[in-house]
Formats: C-alpha cells, structure tokens, sequence
C-alpha cells in the first residue's frame, strides 16, 4: 500500500512539473549560470533580477519621482500635486493611488514606530490632517487601508474586519470628496470582496463604477476577484463577468483580454491534464488578450499588466517567440500579476524569462533573430 502512494505522489509531482519543464521539439530546460548550455538573457538586453522594478508593471517616470522625493523628504505635497494633475476618470490615477498607498504600507510595515521613532508612512497622515478635503489624499488613504488589512490580517478576522469598516467608511469620504471620481468606488471592490458584500450591494457599487468609467480596465479586474469561485461567486459567473466585458469593450480596450485573467483566476492547483495551456478555452483568452495588446494605444497604463500575464500563460502553452515579443516590451518591471503573488515576484518573473529564452533558443531563435 505505501508503494502505491508513492507511486501516486510521483504521478502527481510529474503532471505538476511537466507542462513548466517539458519541450515538445527539443529538450529545455534551467541550467546554473555560467553553464555552457545556459541561455543568457542579459544577450537580449534583459535587466538583472536584482534590477527588477517590483513596485509597478511598467514605467512612470512622473510616479518614481514623486516617490523618490516623497519617501526622502516624508513631505507629502508632491504626491498631492501629482494626483491633482492625473484625469480622474483614467487608469493612470487609479494605479497611482495604488502605489502611494503601497509605499506607506510598506515604509509602515519596516518602521512600525516606536518610544524615539517615527512610524513609517507618517506623510501619508500628515496629508490627511492637513488636507483633509483633498480628494487624493482621501483616496490613498482608503486604499491604505485597504492594502493593511489584507496584509496584516487575516481575512475573516475580527482585526481584519475592524480595518475593512475603516476603509469602508474611507471610500466613503472619498467619494463625497470627488463625486465624479471612479477610484473611491473601485477601492470599495475590495472592501466589498472582503467584507463579503452580498451580490445586490456590489452591484449597486460596480453601477456606480460604470456610471463614471465603463471602460476602466483595473475596476474589471478588481470585479473579477468578487466573481471568482474562491469568493463569492463561481467558475462561471466569473467567466461570464470577463466574456461580457470583452464582448461590449471598444475598440482599442484591453477589456478584451478579460477572459484570459479569468481563467488564471482558476488555474487548477494541481494540472492531471496533458496539453492544458494548448486547450482551446485557453487558447482563445491567449488570442483575445493578444489580440487586445496589439489594438491598445502603445500608452495605455493597463497594457503592461495584459503583457505580463500573457508572458505566464505563453510559456506555459511553450509560444517561445511570442512570450519574448512580449518581454522585450515589459522587462525591468514585475509589478503585475502572476508575479505579485509570489513573496519574490523578481525571482519569480526571472524563471520565466529564463525558461522563454531557453525556449526561443532551443528552437532557433537568438537575438538577432527578435524583432524591437
């Protein structure tokens, strides 16, 4: 009996592995660096894991500025400013606010404070304080919120409810601070997913969102985690959430690709199924997401995140040539999913450009032969 549960557990590991690890044309696989059969990204101008920007998915050089001089001088007004010049209704602040709330997250979480110190992330308060009718201010400070109690919690908690009323009652403040502002509303989709809003009231806050920005890709995706069959609803309900954005999104919208997010969503934690990422229900979200990168506008905010996930699922499905079309677009920058799932999202994004160039390589790709 104990060799036949070994025997079984064998089974399993290999059908875990093989879709990663096996070619179907020649043998790839990771090697040590400096191996001579080693793949070198750097031939390909890749930055370094160590180089890796984990904080957003692609460049604004506008935000790391502010943060740079935000966090150096705990002086808040910079970001006030920069949020005051960001259209509301766009992507751009959406994911700005994002990144100001997890910078005072994270300086809070290494300098929690103290009897002679300083807790991190103090400019935040300070921004509150002194401007508390300033509509950026209130809406990173719900976001905040928002990312500590997921953080520092656990969901269900009575900690972890205690913060997601408080930021609750943040977006609402929020909101009565910009009432044309979609952002209050998109931060409340976590909240609603955390605090396990029936399906009526996060309807009533999603009409709210499409009142305002119909098309706004980030407030689609945070929607989808409501959807999903690890939380409130099901495989398809949360299908049918991505199909019908994609189905209705505008020409030029990387709505398109919510299919393919979708399906991450409910990856089996296991795969038994030979030829899975080759199936046709992935296939089609790779094409749709695809097809949505090349109709985007090269500046859409929401472009870099599409590509990342393309990149997991085109290395997984063994596209070598198209996974390195689109890491040539994103490299230096992991702050998307799948990578941000990982506790080293750096390390994690660089197994997979290393197995795509090994890939691209062992089937007679080199750089010469990559299109920029």
């Amino acid at each position: 009996m104990e060799i036949l549960w070994v025997l079984i557990a064998l089974v399993m590991l290999g059908a875990v592995l093989l879709p990663v690890l096996r070619r179907r044309r020649s043998a790839v696989g990771l090697v040590p660096p400096g191996h001579p059969d080693a793949a070198d990204p750097a031939n390909y101008g890749f930055a370094l894991q160590e180089e890796l920007d984990i904080r957003m998915p692609g460049p604004d050089q506008d935000l790391l500025d502010v943060l740079d001089v935000v966090q150096r001088t705990q002086d808040h007004r910079a970001a006030q400013q920069l949020l005051a010049g960001t259209p509301a209704e766009g992507e751009q602040r959406w994911q700005r606010v994002q990144a100001f709330a997890g910078a005072a997250s994270l300086e809070l979480a290494q300098r929690p404070g103290g009897v002679s110190e300083t807790p991190g992330g103090q400019w935040l308060r300070v921004w509150r304080s002194e401007a508390p009718k300033d509509a950026g201010g209130a809406a990173v400070h719900a976001e905040f919120l928002v990312q500590q109690a997921w953080r520092t919690a656990a969901p269900g908690s009575d900690e972890f409810r205690i913060i997601m009323e408080e930021a609750k009652a943040a977006c609402g403040e929020a909101a009565l601070s910009a009432p044309g502002d979609p952002v209050p509303y998109i931060v409340e989709l976590s909240v609603a997913r955390g605090l396990g809003y029936s399906q009526q009231e996060f309807e009533q806050v999603w009409l709210k969102i499409l009142d305002r920005a119909p098309a706004h890709m980030g407030a689609h995706l945070a929607a989808l985690h409501y959807w999903c069959e690890k939380w409130h609803g099901s495989r398809q309900q949360a299908y049918d959430f991505a199909e019908a954005a994609a189905a209705r999104a505008p020409q030029g919208s990387l709505l398109a690709a919510m299919p393919l997010f979708a399906v991450f969503e409910h990856l089996p934690e296991v795969n038994l199924v030979s030829g899975f990422y080759q199936s046709e229900v992935v296939s089609r979200a790779i094409h749709g997401a695809l097809h949505a990168v090349h109709s985007a506008r090269p500046d859409d905010p929401m472009l870099a995140h599409v590509r990342h996930m393309l990149i997991f699922f085109l290395v997984r499905a063994e596209r070598w040539a198209e996974a390195m079309n689109q890491l040539i677009h994103v490299d230096g920058h992991v702050g998307a999913l799948p990578w941000t799932l990982s506790p080293d999202p750096a390390a994690e994004f660089a197994v997979y450009r290393a197995l795509a160039v090994a890939g691209y390589e062992a089937n007679g790709g080199s750089p010469a032969t990559l299109p920029h």
